[in-house]
């Protein structure tokens, strides 16, 4: 009964006729408590914490348990009142959004010129963006704060979207997704009388939907969850993100369970977010890491 969802499997790693050696079905086991014991120990702490944060502080300190004693879903709305959690949900949604729009279009139009267009000059320049992937972001971490404070865009989000409008990683989804497209449809828009910026915003993100998601839902959980260059940057800007407020709270008097409920209102969005488009991101990013 274990592998009958194997019966009407036709490719893959592991189809049905490969279930007649018994060495094949014991792996495949195998396999599955190795995913069971991952998803185990990658969903306790998330776990953990909603679960505690439901006890008093006095609770929280003394009871091991880890089941509360009761859930009052209540203690949330006093931490999120408390707190003033509103204001820093809106900080981080702007950060999101803007992080978003610059990822998209930035990282596609320089895709869309390396993939697409391949002026002279492409291969060199698109070398230097997958040589950028072996440098660690916080090596320019100093450098890019020293530039934002001289040009004066501190206590600002404008650094923040910006800083998504020039990722390499996404560049490469982008090229190796555009490199698939159909080359006549781009043909077809330059005898149209389309320039270059028409046939990107009517004919490449149009045609390029899956892999412009994945991006989209990789930019979102990264700008939601970025802590560095956000406390850098709006640090007593009363622009801070989520992310920032958490760090500040070791300076204030909320307590330890309100800290944990803090914690818990910020992984929700990504949660949600992950548990919705989980599909679309496995499919885009196979389809944009893929070329043929």
């Amino acid at each position: 009964m274990f592998f009958d969802n194997y019966r009407k499997k036709e490719d893959g790693a592991v189809r049905f006729y490969d279930l007649h050696s018994k060495r094949t079905r014991i792996l495949l086991v195998v396999i599955y408590l190795i995913c069971l014991a991952v998803i185990i120990v990658s969903l306790f702490p998330p776990i953990w914490v909603f679960l505690a944060s439901f006890k008093d502080i006095k609770e929280f300190r003394r009871n091991a348990t880890i089941l509360p004693s009761q859930f009052d879903f209540g203690v949330y709305a006093k931490t999120w009142s408390d707190l003033k959690f509103a204001k820093f949900y809106i900080n981080s949604l702007i950060s999101a959004v803007g992080s978003v729009l610059s990822a998209v279009i930035f990282n596609g139009l320089l895709a869309y010129v390396l993939g697409v267009i391949k002026p002279k000059g492409h291969k060199i320049i698109y070398g230097l963006v997958m040589w950028s992937l072996l440098i660690p972001a916080t090596t320019s971490v100093v450098a890019l704060f020293i530039n934002i404070n001289r040009i004066g865009l501190n206590q600002s989000f404008l650094p923040l979207w910006l800083s998504f409008g020039a990722n390499a990683f996404y560049v490469v989804l982008f090229k190796q997704f555009f490199e698939r497209l159909p080359k006549e449809l781009v043909e077809a828009a330059k005898l149209d009388g389309c320039g270059y910026l028409k046939t990107f915003s009517r004919v490449i993100l149009p045609l390029s939907k899956s892999i412009v998601m994945v991006v989209v839902i990789f930019a979102v959980n990264a700008a939601w969850s970025d802590f560095l260059l956000p406390y850098l940057v709006l640090n007593g800007s009363g622009k801070e993100t989520v992310m920032v407020r958490l760090f500040m709270f070791r300076t204030s008097n909320a307590t330890d369970v309100e800290v944990l409920r803090a914690v818990a209102f910020s992984i929700i969005p990504p949660v949600i977010l992950f548990a919705i488009f989980q599909k679309q991101i496995t499919e885009g990013a196979s389809a944009g890491a893929i070329k043929g």
